[in-house]
Parts: C-alpha cells; structure tokens; sequence
C-alpha cells in the first residue's frame, strides 16, 4: 500500500525548495483558497489498493454519497505514487491543482515548509470535529510540532510481524518472539534447505529508514537534535543500524538476495513458504493476493531490545513502529475552499472511517471508528501498536532527505554484507557520517 515512495521521497529531497519559491503562480493568487468553482471538487487520491481500477471501485460509491448529500460533484484522480510528489510540487508552483489530496504522512513537515496545503488551524480542525477525534499518534505526523497541521489523519498504518505458523511448529516454535535475541534464535532454527527466517526488503531506502529509525529508537537514539540538527552517526543508531543489517551479514537469518529487494519480493517469499517471518506494514491484503490464507499466518507486535521493554507502560525506547499512513489535505489554490473542508469531514467521518478502513485494511486513525470490534487479527494488532507503541518519523522539514540518505547508507551495507565484506560498527558509523555530511549539501 505504501511501498513504491520510494521514488517519490527522493523526488522530495530535489524539489521542495523550487516548490516553495513558487508557490503563488497560477491563476489563483490569493493562495489561500476561494469558492469561486463550489459545484466540483477534485480529488487527488493515493493508490491504496492492488490498482488504480481497485481504488477507483473503493472510492467511486462513497464520492457519489458525498455528491448526493452535498450537491458536490467530486472528480477523481488515482495517482500512483511514484507520480504523485512531482505531480502535487508542480501544482504548488504553478497553482493548478486538485482541491482535495492525499499525501504520504511522512512528507507532512517537507509540504508544510512548501506552502503547498492550507493549514490546518484551529478553525479548520474544529470544521473537521476537532483534533481530539483523531488519534494522538496519527496527529503527531501531521507537521512539524507547535504548527498547524499540515492535513488530518485518514487512514493509518504500523508495522507488525508476521509468522508462518507451519514453519513455526515444524521447528518447534511455540510462538512469535518477543525480543530481537529470540527473533534471531527462531530465526535460524527456521533457516536451511532453501528456506530463511527472515524476510528483509535491502534495497528499498525507505523501508531500511523506517526499520533504523525503530531500532534507533530502541537503542534510546534520535537522528535529529531537538533542534532538527541530523545526528546519524551517535553510537545509537551506529548500534541500530548494524543490528539491522546484521540479519543478514552476521546472523545469516536473511538471504543474500533480500539485498536486492525492492519490489516488495520479501512479501512474497513469506507468503510462500521461503522465509518464516516479515516485518510489514498491514501485509494482510498483500498475503492473500500471493495465496496466503489467513489462518496460515500469524501477527505479532514487532519485538523489542528486552522484555522490560516490551512490557514497560511507556518510556523512550517503548517504541516498535513508525507511524505510517496517509493525510489528506486541502490545495493551497482550491477553487471550492468551503466544499473541500465539507469533503475532508466527510471522508474522515466515523461511518465513512468504517468503511474505507475496511475495503484498504489499514487502521482508522479516527477514534470513534476504532470502537467497533476489530475486524480481525490482524487489525487487532495494528491498532494497540498505534495506540500504544507508535512514533511519528521526525517531524523536520528534512525528513525525506533522511529517509534517502540514511535508507540508502543502509542499501549499501546491506549490498557489502550480501558480498561478503564486512560490517563492523566501523564502516556503519562511517556510512551515516557521510549521509550526515551530505544533509547539509
């Protein structure tokens, strides 16, 4: 749902600046909005499901409940995400653009700074029922702290792991682990005759800084100062970098091509039988396209450093997952300004929450939503990490830049290790100081 951003964040790193200087072109000059177009709203929406079509038969019946209600003709636009940076960058240049948008939550504080979405402020959020509708974790990745947020919450995501139960009972594993010395234990009991334990996307930059910024985490490590200063080489994410990338250089739990994957092959490899476990993000709709049934696997909370952690009520390294998922905005130029905000209340209303959480399998970040019964294991799960043991990637203008840098110093180590070179807390400091080094260029 969320794995081809990859090309999309580094598009991010290039082009922000050149957005932000030119936002306030185009037709619309006020760039705050105005309702000169309030029949027809735009909507520029993520691609969530398996395709474009599958997303476009989601959406199509809620926009025309929308329209029926409002009298509002909502046009739709399912953007894939390797397009879809670009695409919102040159809408904020040139001021034509959609009305309503989704946007990775990762980029929040990047198109805050772009000037490229209206605000959130304190009126607006009260237009969409209010902040405290929203869950505490989801809102955090909205913005830099203390600004308005840059959109709300509309449909949230955590990693999670993922067993095979077969392979688990075969090795004589009762069940997941919970701590990472367990998870590398189980994991070679589950390695041999073709099979590992462990299912890594390597080559995927955005993948590999979700997974060091967790660890980093864990290890009581942050890559940006209070002061948003990049601080990639402390001895804390040094220890967690390496821990990652060492499934594969030193505990061999991975195999040797996960240093290649960046398709979202490791999904496939757990889903069919060639590794026991996978560190995903709501892999359920994922799992059953591959032909995983869903009693074949099971779904854990991702491990921590200890048990204490694991059990703690809260504390810095009670931490296991980034907060992942998608915003929804308004355009800075909308033509239809009072329709848009009608379309964001609508589309992050508890009923309307219910049913598109469902159709995507990602959690509402909507908390009335999240009262009803879980709808299976796996939501189960996801919901007590957001709630419980979620963070919001760093909340910097610079964000993406870290995600590419500090993803693709991990891509590399995870390329040395598959070679065969060493992987020492050496050549790991050394590579997050050279993308240290490089934020500042």
């Amino acid at each position: 749902m969320r794995r081809s951003r990859t090309a999309a964040t580094a598009a991010l790193v290039t082009a922000l600046t050149a957005a932000a200087s030119g936002c306030g072109g185009g037709s619309a000059t006020n760039s705050g909005g105005s309702n000169d177009n309030p029949g027809e709203l735009t909507y520029w929406a993520t691609n969530q499901g398996s395709s474009i079509e599958a997303d476009k038969k989601v959406l199509a019946p809620e926009l025309k409940k929308f329209e029926k209600r409002t009298g509002i003709k909502v046009k739709l636009e399912v953007v894939p995400w390797a397009n879809l940076l670009d695409r919102i960058l040159a809408a904020a240049s040139s001021g034509q653009g959609p009305d309503v948008l989704n946007i990775g939550n990762t980029w929040s504080s990047s198109l805050q700074k772009s000037k490229a979405l209206l605000p959130f402020d304190d009126a607006r959020m009260a237009d969409v029922g209010g902040a405290d509708r929203f869950s505490k974790a989801a809102l955090a990745a909205t913005g830099a702290e203390g600004k308005p947020p840059a959109a709300v919450p509309l449909y949230s995501l955590t990693y999670a792991l993922y067993w095979n139960k077969k392979m688990f009972r075969q090795a004589g594993i009762d069940g997941p682990p919970v701590t990472w010395d367990e998870l590398v234990a189980d994991g070679k009991k589950l390695t041999g005759e073709g099979r590992h334990g462990l299912a890594v996307e390597g080559g995927n930059p955005v993948e590999n800084a979700h997974h060091a910024f967790v660890f980093g985490k864990q290890h009581g490590a942050d890559f940006f100062d209070e002061s948003g200063r990049p601080t990639f080489d402390k001895p804390g994410n040094v220890k967690a970098v390496k821990q990652y990338v060492d499934f594969l250089a030193e505990d061999g739990i991975a195999a040797k091509g996960n240093a290649e994957y960046a398709q979202n092959q490791s999904v496939k490899d757990f889903a069919t039988g060639k590794a026991g476990m996978l560190l995903w993000q709501a892999a359920r709709t994922s799992l059953l396209a591959h032909g995983m049934k869903p009693d074949e696997y099971g779904i854990a909370p991702v491990p921590f450093r200890n048990k204490q952690d694991a059990t703690a009520s809260g504390g810095r390294t009670k931490v296991n997952s980034m907060v992942a998922g998608i915003n929804i905005g308004v355009f800075n130029h909308t033509d239809n300004l009072d329709g848009a905000m009608k379309f964001v209340s609508f589309m992050t209303s508890t009923k309307e929450q219910r049913i598109l959480t469902d159709a995507y399998g990602s959690v509402s970040p909507v908390l009335k939503a999240q009262q009803a019964k879980p709808r299976d294991k796996d939501e189960a799960v996801l919901r007590s990490v957001l709630s419980s043991s979620a963070a919001p990637l760093p909340q910097v203008p610079d964000e993406s830049k870290f995600e590419t840098l500090v993803g693709t110093a991990v891509k590399r180590l995870f390329a040395d290790a598959a070679a065969g070179r060493p992987v020492t807390e050496k050549t790991v400091r050394e590579a997050l100081t050279k993308a240290q080094q490089q934020m500042g260029k």
